[in-house]
């Protein structure tokens, strides 16, 4: 029989490629990106509640800087389910943390899954399904569970997993044991993943049983597990930055990967509103008041509606106006943001726009 999932949601990122919108005290997950009325963190909350059976088994790992605003944007959040980091050290501390608190509060067979606050999910009953089977298991053996996504292109900007063999099926949703995690490839690489048909995107989404994550880190990243189990969270500025892939997924030999395909994006940067929300029939994706002449390929967002942007003869740029700051971007060098926030945060003068 499966056992309750206790969902525990990462949220202290900074989604720097989101800026000027996405800033220190308003990150990306607290963002309604996608035409809804709920923010990036209260979606991942509702998909989640469900399969949790309610707030009580739900957590959240955030940051200092950012924690009231978590409060606000989820009141119904226990607030001994609220985890605040004095400093974010990355997601294999925030797993190894939360775990060990789940596992004080309901045994080291707790079932619990991790969860970035900024993923888009289309088809919210194929989601639970998977999750489901995920459950399913990590009930049933000493497993780490991770779900790959099915590609729809050869990305370069996310990780990979390779299949290797099958180990049965789970909710009638078939399981393999990882043979290797490969980080952001080259395009040629990536295509030839694809070709294989033995790839899946790395999605950051991960189920296990408390016990056996905690044994696991024990094995192969003790720099992170130990001082939090001696000191607890007041050690954090003291550890390690790794992430989860890096301190445990790369090295484990009991990952298993469940082929998932619901309809996924990790908004990654502002590409991003162009995959979710560009239709066939239009030119650009417009989330603002937009005036163009021969313009196309462009996304164009202001925060105020009262703002108009015009535009003459541009192509394939991302436009965003928020308060006090304008970015134009060329669309294939979004992820060059984050080297300009480096640049206004050297600068006195521009601090406050961070």
């Amino acid at each position: 029989m499966t056992r309750p999932l206790f969902p525990v949601i990462l949220a202290g990122g900074k989604g720097e490629r989101f800026w000027p919108l996405s800033r220190q005290n308003r990150p990306k997950q607290f963002l309604n990106l996608d035409g809804s009325n709920r923010s990036l963190l209260q979606a991942t909350a509702d998909r989640l509640l469900k399969l949790a059976g309610g707030w009580e088994n739900l957590w959240v790992i955030t940051s200092s800087q950012i924690a009231q605003g978590v409060r606000e944007q989820l009141p119904e959040l226990p607030s001994d389910n609220l985890l605040v980091e004095l400093q974010g050290r990355d997601t294999a501390a925030a797993v190894a943390w939360a775990s060990l608190e789940i596992k004080k509060r309901y045994g080291e067979d707790a079932i619990i899954g991790f969860f970035p606050a900024d993923h888009w999910i289309a088809d919210q009953e194929a989601f639970a399904r998977t999750i489901n089977a995920a459950t399913d298991l990590a009930t049933n053996q000493a497993a780490i569970v991770t779900l790959g996504i099915k590609p729809t292109f050869p990305s370069t900007g996310y990780g990979y997993i390779e299949q290797g063999e099958k180990i049965g099926s789970f909710n009638e949703l078939p399981a393999y044991h990882v043979n290797r995690f490969t980080e952001k490839p080259d395009r040629q690489t990536a295509e030839n993943f694809l070709s294989t048909g033995r790839f899946s995107w790395n999605s950051g989404m991960f189920i296990f049983q408390a016990g056996i994550v905690l044994k696991e880190l024990h094995r192969h990243s003790p720099e992170i597990i130990e001082p939090i189990e001696k000191y607890g969270s007041n050690i954090y500025p003291e550890l390690p930055k790794k992430s989860i892939d890096y301190a445990l997924m790369e090295k484990t030999d009991i990952a298993y990967v469940l082929p998932a395909d619901f309809g996924w994006d990790d908004l990654g940067d502002w590409n991003a509103i162009e995959r979710l929300l560009k239709k066939e029939d239009t030119a650009n994706v417009e989330l603002a008041t937009h005036v163009g002449l021969d313009t196309q390929g462009a996304i164009v967002y202001s925060s105020n509606d009262d703002d108009v942007i015009v535009t003459v003869g541009l192509e394939d740029v991302v436009i965003v106006r928020d308060r006090n700051v304008t970015l134009i971007v060329k669309k294939d060098r979004t992820q060059e943001i984050k080297q300009v926030l480096k640049t206004l945060q050297s600068d006195p003068r521009f601090t406050h726009l961070l």
